[in-house]
């Protein structure tokens, strides 16, 4: 059955992977695509009615065990909605996200955020919480049920810049209208094919996180999620 030929070609092919994964900007150039996909929407006249923040900001393991309010790399997300709920204080700030593990003993981004934005002066019945969601479709879904009771429109939506083609391709399929507003960017915009022997730990990060949205983007398009495989 020519088992030793068949290794020998996925050998090859694994190795051949992992020297694109670690070597080159590959994975970079992936996630500048997504990034620069979809840019910030211009700012409605009078400012936003209201900011919706996807959750996926938090080490909610690392918050159950030490406390406090321990970021992974998207707390951008957080940063930036802070930063807008400050400067727009009439706008409400609807944060979408639950806990997102398998044990579904922790606390989502929702729960935390109600105690992160009151440290940093914004009240609580300012926010409001969804706090059921563990996917991006559900984020959407569940979203869309507390727009409507509470009679939100000109809302801004902040999440990672290479997350938001697949989230606004998501509130489209469910007729929502949102104005994108992308954050917590990996990439600088001027990443091009090469080589790069500098980080290869880096290199593979970015390549993890390419890859895993690619494929969510092609996996929410099949399943009939998205009007488009790349939304723009």
């Amino acid at each position: 059955m020519r088992w030793k030929r068949l290794r020998t070609t996925a050998n090859i092919f694994a190795a051949l992977l992992l020297f694109v994964t670690l070597f080159t900007s590959t994975g970079a150039v992936l996630l500048q695509t997504l990034e620069d996909r979809i840019p910030r929407a211009e700012l409605p006249a009078g400012g936003p009615g209201c900011v919706i923040m996807l959750g996926g900001g938090i080490e909610a393991e690392v918050i159950a065990a030490r406390g406090g309010f321990e970021m992974n790399q998207a707390g951008d997300r957080f940063i930036e909605t802070l930063r807008l709920a400050r400067e727009f204080p009439a706008a409400r700030i609807l944060i979408s996200g639950g806990d997102g593990s398998f044990s579904g003993n922790y606390e989502g981004d929702a729960a935390v955020a109600t105690r992160f934005f009151e440290a940093f002066g914004v009240p609580a019945d300012r926010l409001i919480r969804e706090t059921e969601s563990r996917t991006t479709f559900e984020n959407v879904e569940n979203t869309k049920a507390l727009l409507a009771a509470n009679g939100l429109g000109r809302c801004l939506l902040v999440t990672s810049a290479f997350h938001m083609p697949r989230s606004v391709g998501l509130f489209r399929k469910l007729d929502i209208d949102v104005l994108p507003w992308p954050t917590d960017f990996r990439t600088t915009g001027q990443a091009g094919l090469a080589f790069d022997f500098s980080q290869p730990s880096t290199n593979s990060q970015l390549m993890t996180t390419a890859l895993r949205e690619w494929t969510g983007l092609l996996a929410y398009y099949l399943a009939g999620r998205t009007h488009a495989l790349f939304p723009q």
